[in-house]
């Protein structure tokens, strides 16, 4: 029952995100695919998957214990803390940051999910800002 109840909300989120993104307005400078492709294709993804969970639920699913859903309830709070850090401390420190709880939690020492962290984020800046050309938050530093 619990995995068609998530299969239902996972529909309601792909058609609420899809109509949020049909929303967007394009301007007369935007490229052949625009604003709105990336968007759709997450919710089509997003509503396909989730209605496959609804109509072919788990017989006997598995919850995780108390302690492993809180560390899943810290992880989103980190992503909230994430992107309300993104316009203060920028991209590169914003994503380091996060990125190193997330590897620490999923099991890294200390020391390897700094460098992970880091490494992602800087990775991510490099791909997208330097080669791509494409604009991200920018932080105390510049960059």
């Amino acid at each position: 029952m619990s995995d068609r109840i998530f299969g239902i909300f996972g529909v309601l989120l792909s058609i609420g995100f899809a109509l949020a993104a049909l929303a967007i307005e394009e301007s007369f400078l935007s490229d052949a695919v625009g604003p709105k492709a990336f968007p759709l294709i997450i919710a089509a993804i997003l509503g396909l998957s989730s209605l496959v969970i609804a109509l072919r639920p788990d017989a006997e699913p598995h919850w995780p214990a108390l302690g492993r859903l809180v560390e899943i309830g810290a992880a989103v709070v980190v992503m909230i803390l994430y992107a309300q850090l993104l316009p203060v401390a920028g991209f590169v420190i914003a994503t380091a940051l996060a990125a190193s709880y997330l590897s620490w939690r999923l099991g890294s020492s200390v020391l390897a999910s700094v460098l992970t962290g880091v490494g992602t984020s800087l990775g991510i800046y490099s791909v997208f800002h330097l080669v791509l050309g494409l604009s991200l938050a920018r932080g105390p530093l510049g960059f």
